[in-house]
């Protein structure tokens, strides 16, 4: 049985979605993914995932001509004398582009703007599911960077925030770097940052465990895109030293030797005379897996220093397997991208959130302030005790901080008031919000509320 699943009206216009009643979810007993299944979810009913409604009365003669002409014309006149009035007369506010040009879709590469719709509308449902945030999914078939940015420029009027998702590197850096510059609303590249963030949070968390100062921390990144470079940027803004970093890609350790690195990747030339993902990994303390499967042997494990720390997060299957892993070492922390196993690092964790703050204060940029109070306040929130219903909707007796507890599960109801508020906080005190919040309680409240009948249903939601 498929149904409306809720709406809050809090503009023009909201993104609605059907959601199937299932069993509650128990993310060591998934059932598998099929693909007669993931059809059928995609195409029964009405095709795709996500409609746009109406928010306002449009029964009468009377509302109609409130909504569209001559009544619309009102709120026209006034944005045209004050533009930050199109805040308070339209959905402007409330409204994020998800935008891709479908070069570096899912692990799937690239299958082109069309073909990476269905992970743009999914990129709405979250957004909408997780923070009441409305979103236009937007393709664009342009890989030239520049009349992308010219494009995403011209249309970014329309919209709160723009989400960048799926464009690959090294073009997604100067995509969201220049618009950025040009645009005075956040421009957000997920797959860069939201990675980023999350493996941040447990980053701090596994050092706490694990009792590793972060600035005497040997790392080794296993890959060099787009995640894995916004990933290094931001531990090092937590603290990590940049010469503890060791970063390898498809042709090997990226040091002094090599003749063929972009710009991007010469941030993290290493002087150490090393050539492979082996020789790095002896002796490291962190590895941070964004690269593809199976790269990582037994071997190489063993060979880390004590307490290791492996974030291997390639989808759909890591860098190396959990059962790989913990049969391996007893006194490591894992992490994976994959829901069927402890410690998953998923963006779901961060953008809706983060968004929601940035949204509401007007950020005019999401800097790097608001990125690490997000990764601080996800850490804080995994320290606290679960909530029942959490524990019901992952069908375990408990979760408590530890080495298979480091980061928030995706259906905390406590995230929205948890990570966006941080954000929000972060965005005024460094002085890019245009719409300062006073009262913190209030405010947290109304998070809550913006999604309190999704939380009622948390245990009908599958797949985190």
């Amino acid at each position: 049985m498929y149904t409306d699943f809720f709406h809050i009206y809090s503009g023009f216009i909201v993104v609605t979605w059907k959601c199937k009643y299932f069993q509650k979810p128990n993310p060591h007993s998934m059932p598998k993914i099929t693909k007669e299944d993931a059809l059928l979810y995609h195409s029964r009913g009405r095709h795709g995932k996500i409609e746009v409604i109406p928010t306002k009365p449009y029964c009468t003669q009377y509302d109609l001509s409130l909504a569209y002409t001559p009544g619309v014309a009102y709120p026209c006149l006034e944005i045209e004398k004050r533009p930050e009035d199109v805040y308070n007369y339209t959905a402007k506010g409330n409204l994020v582009a998800v935008i891709s040009n479908g070069t570096a879709v899912l692990g799937l590469g690239d299958i082109g703007a069309m073909a990476g719709k269905p992970v743009m509308e999914g990129k709405g449902l979250l957004f909408k599911v997780f923070a009441d945030v409305d979103v236009f999914d937007i393709e664009i078939d342009e890989k030239d960077p520049d009349k992308l940015i010219e494009i995403c420029a011209k249309i970014a009027p329309t919209f709160g925030g723009i989400n960048l998702e799926d464009i690959k590197a090294p073009e997604c850096f100067e995509v969201e770097t220049r618009l950025k510059k040009m645009l005075d609303i956040p421009v957000f590249h997920d797959d860069q940052h939201g990675t980023a963030i999350i493996s941040g949070a447990g980053l701090i968390n596994a050092l706490e465990i694990t009792g590793k100062k972060i600035n005497e921390l040997k790392m080794v990144v296993c890959g060099a895109g787009a995640a894995a470079i916004s990933c290094s940027r931001l531990y090092l803004s937590l603290g990590v030293r940049k010469e503890n970093i060791v970063m390898v890609d498809s042709k090997g350790v990226i040091n002094r030797k090599r003749k063929d690195l972009n710009k991007y990747k010469q941030e993290f030339i290493t002087d150490r005379d090393i050539n492979n993902l082996a020789e790095a990994v002896k002796g490291s303390d962190l590895f941070l897996g964004l690269s593809s499967a199976r790269l990582m042997t037994k071997e190489m494990l063993s060979s880390m220093a004590d307490n290791p720390i492996v974030f291997a997060m390639a989808n759909p299957d890591p860098e190396i397997s959990y059962e790989d892993a913990t049969s391996t070492r007893s006194d490591l922390i894992f992490a994976t991208g994959r829901s069927d196993y402890p410690n998953q690092i998923n963006n779901v964790l961060g953008f809706p959130f983060i968004f929601r703050g940035a949204l509401d204060v007007r950020a005019s940029t999401i800097n790097e302030e608001m990125k690490l109070a997000a990764s601080k306040a996800l850490a804080a929130l995994a320290k606290e005790p679960v909530p029942a219903e959490v524990l019901k909707a992952y069908n375990v007796d408990n979760l408590e901080f530890g080495k298979n507890y480091i980061i928030p599960k995706p259906l905390d109801p406590r995230l929205i008031s948890c990570v966006a508020s941080c954000v929000a906080k972060a965005a005024i005190e460094s002085g890019v919000a245009r719409e300062p919040i006073t009262d913190w309680d209030a405010y947290r409240k109304s998070l809550d509320k913006r999604v309190s009948v999704h939380i009622k249903r948390v245990g009908e939601i599958s797949g985190f």
